[in-house]
Protein backbone atom coordinates (compact mmCIF):
# COMPACT_ATOMS: atom_id res chain seq x y z
CA UNK A 1 0.00 0.00 0.00
CA UNK A 2 1.47 3.24 -0.99
CA UNK A 3 1.51 6.25 2.08
CA UNK A 4 -0.75 8.84 1.27
CA UNK A 5 0.84 11.92 -0.13
CA UNK A 6 1.03 14.77 1.69
CA UNK A 7 0.34 18.42 0.65
CA UNK A 8 2.87 20.66 0.36
CA UNK A 9 4.97 22.60 2.60
CA UNK A 10 3.20 19.63 5.25
CA UNK A 11 5.25 17.64 8.17
CA UNK A 12 4.13 14.17 8.60
CA UNK A 13 1.92 14.78 11.77
CA UNK A 14 -0.27 17.55 9.48
CA UNK A 15 0.78 20.68 11.10
CA UNK A 16 2.33 23.28 8.63
CA UNK A 17 3.56 26.84 9.09
CA UNK A 18 0.84 29.65 8.25
CA UNK A 19 0.55 32.73 8.63
CA UNK A 20 -1.19 34.69 11.58
CA UNK A 21 -2.92 38.38 11.42
CA UNK A 22 -2.42 39.84 14.87
CA UNK A 23 -3.71 43.21 15.96
CA UNK A 24 -1.87 45.94 15.86
CA UNK A 25 1.59 46.03 17.87
CA UNK A 26 0.12 42.98 19.39
CA UNK A 27 2.57 40.46 18.19
CA UNK A 28 4.79 39.40 20.58
CA UNK A 29 1.71 39.19 22.44
CA UNK A 30 -0.22 36.61 19.96
CA UNK A 31 3.20 34.64 19.78
CA UNK A 32 2.60 34.24 23.32
CA UNK A 33 -0.86 33.01 23.59
CA UNK A 34 -0.79 30.60 19.99
CA UNK A 35 2.83 28.89 22.19
CA UNK A 36 0.56 28.51 24.86
CA UNK A 37 -1.52 26.02 23.08
CA UNK A 38 -1.21 22.43 22.72
CA UNK A 39 1.49 21.00 19.69
CA UNK A 40 1.42 24.71 18.08
CA UNK A 41 5.19 26.62 17.42
CA UNK A 42 5.46 30.10 17.22
CA UNK A 43 7.82 32.53 15.35
CA UNK A 44 7.93 36.22 15.92
CA UNK A 45 10.91 37.66 14.33
CA UNK A 46 11.71 41.32 15.94
CA UNK A 47 14.09 44.01 15.17
CA UNK A 48 16.21 46.01 17.53
CA UNK A 49 17.77 49.37 16.78
CA UNK A 50 18.77 52.86 18.57
CA UNK A 51 16.29 56.00 17.96
CA UNK A 52 17.00 59.50 19.06
CA UNK A 53 14.27 60.69 21.84
CA UNK A 54 13.86 63.28 24.22
CA UNK A 55 15.82 61.38 26.69
CA UNK A 56 18.47 60.12 24.48
CA UNK A 57 19.69 57.38 22.57
CA UNK A 58 17.04 54.43 23.28
CA UNK A 59 16.61 50.89 22.15
CA UNK A 60 13.38 50.29 20.28
CA UNK A 61 12.07 46.46 19.70
CA UNK A 62 9.59 46.14 16.50
CA UNK A 63 8.25 43.24 14.66
CA UNK A 64 10.05 42.31 11.63
CA UNK A 65 6.15 42.05 10.00
CA UNK A 66 4.29 44.49 11.64
CA UNK A 67 0.79 42.52 12.36
CA UNK A 68 1.98 39.05 11.34
CA UNK A 69 3.61 36.12 13.04
CA UNK A 70 4.20 32.23 11.83
CA UNK A 71 2.91 29.40 13.52
CA UNK A 72 3.12 25.69 13.15
CA UNK A 73 -0.22 23.94 13.87
CA UNK A 74 -2.77 21.37 12.31
CA UNK A 75 -5.09 23.15 10.59
CA UNK A 76 -8.14 20.96 11.01
CA UNK A 77 -7.48 20.19 14.32
CA UNK A 78 -6.32 23.67 15.68
CA UNK A 79 -7.14 26.47 13.68
CA UNK A 80 -10.35 27.38 15.87
CA UNK A 81 -8.13 27.73 18.44
CA UNK A 82 -5.47 29.49 16.93
CA UNK A 83 -7.84 32.26 15.23
CA UNK A 84 -9.41 32.76 18.72
CA UNK A 85 -5.82 33.41 20.89
CA UNK A 86 -5.36 36.69 22.25
CA UNK A 87 -4.16 39.52 19.57
CA UNK A 88 -4.66 36.97 17.08
CA UNK A 89 -7.13 38.58 14.08
CA UNK A 90 -7.28 36.06 11.93
CA UNK A 91 -5.36 33.50 9.94
CA UNK A 92 -3.96 34.56 6.41
CA UNK A 93 -6.01 33.03 3.93
CA UNK A 94 -7.38 33.84 0.16
CA UNK A 95 -11.25 33.18 0.16
CA UNK A 96 -10.94 29.52 1.68
CA UNK A 97 -7.69 28.97 0.65
CA UNK A 98 -5.37 29.47 3.73
CA UNK A 99 -1.67 29.18 2.14
CA UNK A 100 0.89 27.58 4.44
CA UNK A 101 4.61 28.60 4.50
CA UNK A 102 7.35 26.70 3.56
CA UNK A 103 9.14 24.88 5.93
CA UNK A 104 12.64 26.34 4.48
CA UNK A 105 11.62 30.13 4.44
CA UNK A 106 11.58 29.24 8.52
CA UNK A 107 14.73 27.68 8.61
CA UNK A 108 16.38 30.33 6.39
CA UNK A 109 14.58 33.40 8.92
CA UNK A 110 15.61 31.38 11.93
CA UNK A 111 19.31 30.90 11.28
CA UNK A 112 19.19 34.79 10.10
CA UNK A 113 17.33 36.15 13.31
CA UNK A 114 19.67 33.73 15.85
CA UNK A 115 17.95 31.90 19.00
CA UNK A 116 16.55 34.80 20.51
CA UNK A 117 14.13 36.06 17.08
CA UNK A 118 15.66 39.64 17.50
CA UNK A 119 18.02 41.20 15.01
CA UNK A 120 20.35 44.50 15.92
CA UNK A 121 20.22 46.45 13.15
CA UNK A 122 23.35 48.73 13.12
CA UNK A 123 22.94 51.66 10.36
CA UNK A 124 26.52 51.29 8.47
CA UNK A 125 27.18 55.18 8.22
CA UNK A 126 28.63 57.25 5.54
CA UNK A 127 30.15 60.38 4.83
CA UNK A 128 27.30 62.44 3.68
CA UNK A 129 24.76 60.83 5.61
CA UNK A 130 22.45 62.76 7.84
CA UNK A 131 22.75 61.94 11.70
CA UNK A 132 21.20 62.85 14.80
CA UNK A 133 23.14 63.79 18.30
CA UNK A 134 21.38 61.73 20.70
CA UNK A 135 23.59 62.23 23.77
CA UNK A 136 25.72 65.05 25.07
CA UNK A 137 25.55 68.68 24.85
CA UNK A 138 25.18 68.98 21.22
CA UNK A 139 21.97 66.09 21.61
CA UNK A 140 19.41 66.79 19.26
CA UNK A 141 21.24 68.60 16.64
CA UNK A 142 21.19 67.14 13.53
CA UNK A 143 24.27 67.18 11.08
CA UNK A 144 26.19 65.62 8.67
CA UNK A 145 29.20 62.86 8.74
CA UNK A 146 32.26 64.46 7.36
CA UNK A 147 34.75 61.07 7.83
CA UNK A 148 35.47 58.58 10.16
CA UNK A 149 38.36 58.09 12.56
CA UNK A 150 38.12 54.03 12.98
CA UNK A 151 40.93 53.79 15.71
CA UNK A 152 38.89 55.54 17.72
CA UNK A 153 35.48 54.77 16.99
CA UNK A 154 34.58 58.18 16.35
CA UNK A 155 33.05 60.27 13.45
CA UNK A 156 34.10 63.56 12.49
CA UNK A 157 30.75 65.53 11.44
CA UNK A 158 30.70 69.33 10.41
CA UNK A 159 28.46 71.78 12.94
CA UNK A 160 27.64 75.00 11.77
CA UNK A 161 28.84 77.37 14.56
CA UNK A 162 28.83 81.55 13.53
CA UNK A 163 27.85 80.73 10.50
CA UNK A 164 30.48 78.40 9.53
CA UNK A 165 31.21 74.70 9.18
CA UNK A 166 33.71 73.56 11.72
CA UNK A 167 35.10 69.46 12.08
CA UNK A 168 33.90 68.26 15.71
CA UNK A 169 34.76 64.85 16.25
CA UNK A 170 31.49 62.80 18.33
CA UNK A 171 31.53 58.99 19.33
CA UNK A 172 29.89 56.90 17.28
CA UNK A 173 27.65 55.39 20.11
CA UNK A 174 25.95 59.21 20.57
CA UNK A 175 24.97 59.44 16.64
CA UNK A 176 21.75 57.52 15.50
CA UNK A 177 21.16 57.92 11.73
CA UNK A 178 18.20 60.24 10.40
CA UNK A 179 15.76 58.27 8.22
CA UNK A 180 17.04 54.84 9.66
CA UNK A 181 13.72 53.15 9.44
Amino acid sequence: MIPPELPPNHFPDGSAWFTLRTKVKCEHIAAAHVHQLENVETFCPRIRYHKATQRGKVLFYQAMFPCYIFARFDFEKQSRAVTYANGVSTIVHFGEHHPSISPEFIDFLRAEMGNEEVKTLEPVLKAGDEVEIAEGPFRGLKTIVHQFLPAKDRVQVLMEVLGQLHPVDVGTKDLVAVNYL
